[in-house]
Order: structure tokens, then C-alpha cells, then sequence
């Protein structure tokens, strides 16, 4: 097989997937729509092209060797959007984890790179593809180098050879140097000859071949204006022709053989598909095989017992304790068995054993006997589903670890321990495979195994709690993150009720407006045809409808989403297709999704409540994700009329935060006019309005109101004038005036963001007001990108990230106070700033009064807290 040496132009396509996708953002705050982008077009270039040698180049800075020849090259380009700019670091850790070379090069452009590497791979008789958006590289096609050019988007593609070229341009590689020269480019902004287009420059050079023979024929050449301007511009036209010159012999420091390319670890490219929340790339990945060979470790010897029966003399009071269960999801998940170790013995119980012995039942549930453990969240649920409900956990490994390195993506034992220089365990995936080859081993393998991990986890406990201790988050651990996570236990155990029956009428429900959507449809186009089909889509709306087309794909028309929302306004068919889409994506996804997840045992719903995952501190949760049940739709929100106490006569109580995050900013930024807003209870964003517009109260708009609202937001993320203007609608001038408007109005804002970045850099990390911490090792980089990210996520965290807190040292109050007043309420969820209680009727009126009074009042703030609540038979009913 000969070599293919593929040459991808990085700063070409990340723009393009920037501008091609929406603004997207992973859970931690991180813009990811550019680099998404370009990993699903990496993805889908490894699996068609199958290169045995690869580069990535990127521009190296603004200024080149082509400033010194003319000063405003690329001058009339607009600042990069810092949403961009931010992605560039993580593309590269993508090219990393992909072992895809990349490179950048002082003084010289992306182009010259690829062009070099495509001369030397040229000579060397390899096979060249080049990737971009820019059609200078079409100089270099030759029989051996094809330019595969992107054309709106990234997914549309043509292939440019020679022979392609002369039948599309009617000119050859060599060519494109004099096209451009002639006809400059407006976005690198250089000159060429005004009134010289594609069409003119072409003509020109399908009769005199070069520049330099144009010019000696200049004075045949017909029509007087034309030879007026090639006269008077000859300077600028071969000017223009040096600077779009690419240099293919740049001083570059690799050779092509440091651009081999053997392929990527599956492992490392998952690890990162799921820390940027790249959920549906994770899916491609299935089944690939794996590069690299298994670590083995060499063991030091390890003594224990299996244990036949539970006696009460193997416990001195002081254990740890692992419940080992395979799986993430330990609410279906079996208990393949219990490791116990103490200072005096190590133990491996077989699940029968334990849970069949009265003395292990005794001892889990005595409070004075004092457990460490890896999940007390997992570890309460196992038990509680053999009726053993455990007490006297006084150390949770992994709690304790997602505080000391809340960045870190793996908190299983084997990678604490491996963080912390030890090394005498293995990961479960060395022992019981992955995927679909994971198996449990013989119970010998097995019991070492799980004592392995219980032996690393007590002889970790001292030196982790010593950590958090000089950190000043043993508080934040001990009584905050330990106590809800007992909480969330139960929470989850109890599950929360669902009316399958409720579920399946919405079904039928939305299958019928689906229905008179389909027809309706059909009446205006005028045919019958598949829905669902962009292929049979695209003609009907593009050919016989006669719409605008706003981009195409390799089998025809584009029918995405973004092209439909600017054709809205374009005829009435487009409306109903997006809500046809809208109405079948809430059938699949959320309403058949939650029909899967009931458990049919109970009737309920078991979440899974990510307690140790963002770094902000949020919870999350999964199976389902009830985060992301829409509520922007009527539909959407009706979904939550499925959700129902346990008893027929009960209601559901649901009360939330009312703009907790302002109201916390006001609190760390101590600005006069925000606290004064919040504590004369006054509507900020009217009052944001006022500030920004130099309005009175009455002048206000609702459009006013709403972009006041899009402001007070967006600052507290950090918004930039870019971000602002996409959620606006407007440019980012007007934004930057809105945003600048803002900080004159609260300048206390404007020094609290100052002063925390100033900290951050000092420290290293920023912290909560319970001491939360999210270190920034990027806050004093060299690299602007870097930089400018940590600055925005120094910012926002203490805000985020204490607002968090607050709602979880509030449902700990509330547990308590609903326990202390004999209530048979109970918490049943959280979901963003909102807290979902199901209660007998009688109990609604202490409700009434308790949970508003504990939500406010459990932190102290110069701001007040405010806390808005309702009630009804479902959770729709509480709004």
C-alpha cells in the first residue's frame, strides 16, 4: 500500500465548524461547537481517507514574513470571537489524544506548512490529500496532491484534481497564483486590480496563461477600463501575486516521517469525547479496537480471608468498606461482593454471606461503628435494597476526592491511589474486561481484587483527610457534601412516582397531532413524501417551492435545523416541519425515553444524581437526565404531569431560588445599586433596563427588559460581545456598548471581576464562600486563549459555584427541619434551582411556611434570598 499523507489546514476548518454550528457549551462551562465540528469531520477523514502519515497546521501568530511585502495583509479581518478563540487549546488536546501531529510555525501561515509537507510528500511518490476552506491551496494540485475544498459548512466537500479544475475553473493548479493576484481577496485583504472578478481574470488567463504575459500583452487586451486599471494597478497585481504565493519551502523543523501516523488509543479519546460531553462522537466509537498493550503491574502480596459466615469479633468499630458492584447504574446493578478491612485484618464477603447475616446487618446499622467508604450515595442505595440501611459513615473516598481535585475526570480507587503514588491495585477494566467482553473472573481473582481496593482506601483515609484540612474544605466535606450526598441517597431509593398510564395517553396524543402535522404538510406541498427524508425533503422546499437555498451537503440540500429557522419566515410549510420535528423528538427521546427508565417493580423513577462531576459544584443527573426534560414547549412542559405523589390524595410541592445567581453576585461584588435592587425587592432586569437604556421605569419595553435580562445573565458567564450579540440578534458593537453600559452602571461588578482574577493568579484556584475550589493552571499562561478562558471561569465560579452550595446546604436543612417537625414530606428532587417535595394535603400549609423559611434562611447574605413555591397533583401542576 502506498503512503497517504493527509494535510488538514486547523485554523480554516475550526472556523468554518465555529460559524457552521451553534454556540455549544459542555457542562463545565467550556464552548465546544468548533471542536465538535472539526473531531466529527477528523472522524470521518481517518475512516475515508485511512492516512499512514497526517498533519494538523495552524498560523502561528498574526504577523508573517507577508507584512514585511505589505502591512495591511489580513488588516480588514474582525477580532477572532473569544468563544473561538478558547477552542483552540482544546482542538489541540483532541489532536493529542487522536496522536495526530500538529504545528505551527513563527512567521509563516498554516498554508505554507501544508505546502511544504505536500512538496516533500510529493517527491517522496506519496499520495497527498489537503482539507481546508481556502482556495489559495488549490496551487497546489498536482497528480499526486488532491485539495479537497470545504464549501458551506464542513460537511460539504468537493475534490479538486487537475482534470477537476480544468472542467470547473477552465484553469490549471499553476493558475490559481495569477487568479488571485488578478482579482485579489477582500478577506486577506489584498489588493489585486479593481473591477477584476473571478469571471474577468479568468478570461484573461484562459487567453495570455501567466500574469507576466497578461501584462505584456496588456495593450491588446480589449475594453478601456480594463486595460486603464491593469495599467495603473500592475504594482498591487503582482504584489498581490507574492503575497498569495505559498512558500513550500518554509524553514520548517519536522520531517514527514515525525507525521506517521499509527492511529489513536480508544480509551484516551473517550476519556476526552466525555469531558467535553461529545455524548453522540462516544457512540462512533463503539467497537473499535483498542491500540496499545495491556499495563501489567506487578503486585505486592496481599493476605486476607474469604469468609464463610459474619462473627461479630472480625470488627473493631473503625472499618472500611466496598461494596463491589459492576456497572455505573448500582440501582440495577448485583453486588458481586463486600471487601472489609481494618487495622488488624483484611475480609472478602460473598454477597450471600453478608446480606443473609444478622451480625453484618447489626453492625452497618450501628452508628457507632464508624465506616469509610468509596460512595456513600451508591453504598446506602445497595443496602437499603436489601432493607440494611447503613450508618456511621464518616469518610467518603470519593467526595473527598472530587474536592481535593475537582478537575480530574477519574475517581475510581485504583486512580486515586495511582494520583496518590500508589500503585498495588488494578483498574476494574484490567480484571474484568470492557464493553461487551467484561465478565466476572473466579471468586478467588475476584476477592483479591475487591480487598485490594478496600486495603488502598483505609490506608488513604488519614492522608486524604489531612489534605482537606489544610485546604479548609474538611467542613465543606464533613457538612455539606457527606450529609446531602446520605440525602440523595434516600432520594434516589425512594424514586419518585410516574404515571405510565399518563405517559402513554401523550403518546398516542402527540402521534395524532403528528399525524394531522404530516397532512397538513402534505396539503402544502402539494404531494405525499417521507418527513423524515432530507433527501425527498430538499427538492420539495428548494425545487418546487422555490425556497433560498442556504447550504447544500454531498447528497443534496441541507434540511438541518439552522437552515429551516432562517427559512421561517419564507412560507408557512416551515413552521410546521420544525414543530414536526420538534413534537417527534419529544416522542423518541423523552416520552418513549422515560417509559424506559421506569422501574417496573415500583412504578418509580430512579435517578441517578451526579453529585461528584462538575466543577462548579452542581448536581446533575442521569437515567433520566431530568435537567433536560424541555419546557420551552407546551408539550415539553405537560411531560412533567407524568410525575405524581405516591399516594392518589398527596401534592406535589415545588419550590425554587428566584435569580439566586444575581442575588449571589451582589453578595461577592458588594455593589451598592445591585444590593440596593435586590433588597428594596426590586425587578432587577427593569432595573438593569433603566441602568443600561438611560430610561425611566416607564419607558421600559418588553424588548428592553428581555436583553436586560440576556445582560445581567450573561455577565455572570462571563458573556463576551460576541456571545451577547448571538443571543441578541444585534452586533456585537451594540453589544459591546450594552456590556460597557452594565459595568458603568454596577461598577462593583466591574472591580469584583478584576480583583478575583487578580486572586486566581496569585492562588492558582478560586473558592466558593464554603470553600469550594476550582484550581486555574491556566490563569498565567503565556498562550491568550488560555489565559482569557481561566480569567471568565475565575470569574463565574465563586458565583456558580456558591449558589450551588446554597442549594445544597439548603436541602440538608430541609431534610432536618421536615424530620424535626414529624412530617411525612419528603424531597424527592433537585433539578437545577428547583427542589420537588410530594406531601399529604394536611401537611400543605406547614410546607407553606417551612420550606420558603429554611431556603432563605439558610446562608446569611447582605442580599435577601428569595424562594418562590407551588403545588398541584403533578409536578406540572407546581409551577
Amino acid at each position: 500500500m502506498s503512503n497517504k499523507l493527509v494535510l488538514i489546514d486547523g485554523n480554516s476548518i475550526i472556523y468554518r465548524a465555529f460559524f457552521a454550528l451553534p454556540l455549544l457549551n459542555n457542562e463545565k462551562g467550556v464552548y465546544t461547537n468548533a471542536v465538535y465540528g472539526f473531531t466529527t469531520m477528523l472522524l470521518r477523514i481517518l475512516e475515508e481517507e485511512q492516512p499512514t502519515h497526517m498533519l494538523v497546521a495552524f498560523d502561528a501568530g498574526k504577523t508573517t514574513f507577508r507584512h514585511e511585502t505589505y502591512k495591511e495583509y489580513k488588516g480588514g479581518r474582525q477580532k477572532t470571537p473569544p468563544e473561538l478563540s478558547e477552542q483552540f487549546p482544546i482542538l489541540k488536546e483532541v489532536l493529542d489524544a487522536f496522536h495526530i501531529p500538529h504545528y505551527q510555525l513563527d512567521q509563516f501561515e498554516a498554508d505554507d506548512i501544508i505546502g511544504t509537507f505536500a512538496n516533500k510528500g510529493k517527491s517522496s511518490g506519496f499520495d497527498v490529500t489537503v482539507i481546508s476552506g481556502d482556495k489559495d491551496l488549490l496551487q497546489l494540485v498536482s497528480d499526486s496532491v488532491t485539495v479537497n475544498l470545504t464549501k458551506k459548512g464542513i460537511s460539504d466537500v468537493e475534490k479538486y484534481t487537475p482534470d477537476f479544475m480544468k472542467e470547473k475553473m477552465e484553469l490549471s493548479p499553476d493558475q490559481i497564483i495569477d487568479l488571485k493576484a488578478l482579482m485579489g481577496d477582500s478577506s486577506d485583504n489584498i489588493p489585486g486590480v479593481p473591477g477584476v472578478g473571478q469571471k474577468t481574470a479568468t478570461k484573461l488567463l484562459k487567453q495570455y496563461e501567466t500574469l507576466e504575459e497578461v501584462y505584456q500583452h496588456v495593450d491588446d487586451v480589449s475594453g478601456k477600463k480594463l486595460k486603464e486599471n491593469l495599467i495603473t494597478n500592475k504594482d498591487d497585481a503582482f504584489m498581490s501575486k507574492e503575497l498569495v504565493t505559498i512558500n513550500c519551502d518554509s524553514p520548517i523543523t519536522i520531517t514527514i516521517d515525525d507525521l506517521m501516523y499509527e492511529g489513536y488509543e480508544q480509551n484516551k479519546v473517550s476519556t476526552i469525547f466525555k469531558d467535553l460531553g461529545f455524548q453522540s462522537l462516544l457512540t462512533k466509537l463503539e467497537g473499535e479496537t483498542i491500540d496499545g498493550e495491556t499495563n501489567e503491574v506487578e503486585l505486592k502480596e496481599i493476605n486476607f480471608s474469604i469468609l464463610k459466615e459474619v462473627t461479630s469479633d472480625i470488627f473493631t468499630g473503625n472499618e472500611a468498606l466496598v461494596i463491589e458492584m459492576i456497572g455505573d447504574n448500582y440501582h440495577t446493578a448485583t453486588i458481586e461482593g463486600f471487601g472489609l478491612v481494618n487495622e488488624k485484618d483484611a475480609y472478602y464477603i460473598p454477597t450471600k454471606v453478608a446480606l443473609q447475616s444478622k451480625t453484618f446487618k447489626e453492625w452497618a446499622e450501628d452508628g457507632n461503628k464508624t465506616k469509610s467508604v468509596f460512595d456513600a450515595k451508591k453504598t446506602l442505595v445497595a443496602l437499603l435494597k436489601h432493607n440494611i440501611h447503613i450508618k456511621g459513615i464518616t469518610f467518603d473516598m470519593l467526595l473527598s476526592s472530587y474536592l481535593l481535585n475537582p478537575s480530574e475526570n477519574h475517581h475510581d480507587i485504583p486512580a486515586i491511589a495511582n494520583r496518590m503514588g500508589k500503585t498495588d491495585v488494578l483498574f476494574d477494566e484490567e480484571v474484568y474486561g470492557k464493553g461487551a467482553k467484561i465478565k466476572v473472573p473466579e471468586e478467588s481473582i475476584l476477592a483479591e481484587h475487591v480487598v485490594r481496593k478496600t486495603n488502598t482506601l483505609f490506608s488513604l483515609k488519614d492522608e486524604t483527610e489531612n489534605e482537606l484540612k489544610n485546604n479548609e474544605q474538611y467542613e465543606l466535606c464533613k457538612e455539606l457534601e457527606m450529609p446531602l450526598a446520605l440525602i440523595l441517597g434516600e432520594m434516589e431509593h425512594t424514586g419518585v412516582q410516574v404515571n405510565t398510564d399518563r405517559l402513554k395517553e401523550m403518546r398516542e396524543d402527540l402521534k395524532h397531532r403528528l399525524n394531522e402535522l404530516e397532512k397538513e404538510v402534505y396539503e402544502l406541498a402539494g404531494e405525499t413524501f417521507n418527513l423524515n427524508s432530507p433527501k425527498q425533503l430538499g427538492p420539495i422546499l428548494f425545487e418546487k417551492l422555490e425556497l433560498p437555498v442556504f447550504k447544500k451537503t454531498k447528497t443534496g440540500y441541507s434540511t438541518a435545523a439552522d437552515v429551516l429557522e432562517q427559512l421561517q419566515n419564507e412560507h408557512e410549510i416551515i413552521p410546521k416541519l420544525l414543530l414536526y420535528r420538534q413534537l417527534g423528538k419529544l416522542q423518541s427521546t423523552y416520552i418513549e425515553g422515560l417509559l424506559k427508565v421506569v422501574n417496573n417493580d415500583t412504578n418509580k423513577i430512579h435517578t441517578r444524581f451526579n453529585q461528584a462531576l462538575t466543577q462548579t459544584g452542581r448536581l446533575s443527573s442521569i437515567e433520566p437526565n431530568l435537567q433536560n426534560i424541555p419546557i420551552r414547549l407546551e408539550e415539553g412542559r405537560k411531560i412533567r404531569q407524568a410525575f405524581v405523589p405516591v399516594k392518589k390524595d398527596w401534592i406535589m410541592f415545588a419550590s425554587d431560588y428566584s435569580q439566586i445567581e444575581l442575588r449571589v453576585l451582589a453578595h461577592i461584588a458588594n455593589d451598592e445599586k445591585l444590593v440596593a435592587a435586590f433588597k428594596e425587592n426590586s425587578d432587577i432586569h427593569t432595573q438593569t433596563a433603566m441602568d443600561v437604556f438611560h430610561v425611566t421605569k416607564e419607558e421600559i419595553t418588553a424588548n428592553m427588559r428581555r436583553q436586560a435580562k440576556a445582560v445581567n445573565f450573561g455577565i455572570v458567564y462571563g458573556i463576551s460581545d460576541y456571545g451577547l450579540s448571538q443571543n441578541l440578534g444585534i452586533t456585537r458593537k451594540e453589544a459591546k456598548k450594552f456590556i460597557e453600559r452594565y459595568f458603568e452602571s454596577y461598577p462593583g461588578v466591574k472591580t469584583y471581576m478584576e480583583e478575583i482574577v487578580q486572586e486566581a493568579k496569585h492562588k492558582g484556584y478560586v473558592s466558593t464562600l464554603m470553600k469550594r475550589r476550582r484550581y486555574l493552571p491556566d490563569i498565567t499562561n503565556r498562550n491568550f486563549n488560555l489565559r482569557s478562558f481561566a480569567e471568565r471561569t475565575a470569574m463565574n465560579t465563586p458565583i456558580q459555584g456558591s449558589a450551588a452550595d446554597i442549594i445544597k446546604k439548603a436541602m440538608i436543612d430541609l431534610h432536618g427541619k421536615l424530620k424535626e417537625e414529624n412530617l411525612e414530606a419528603r424531597m424527592l428532587l433537585q433539578v437545577h434551582d428547583e427542589l420537588i417535595i410530594e406531601a399529604p394535603p394536611e401537611e400543605l400549609e406547614s410546607l407553606k411556611k417551612i420550606v420558603p423559611d429554611v431556603m432563605e434562611n439558610t446562608v446569611e447574605l447582605n442580599v435577601p434570598l428569595k424562594v418562590d413555591y407551588a403545588y398541584g397533583e403533578s409536578w406540572f401542576d407546581a409551577k
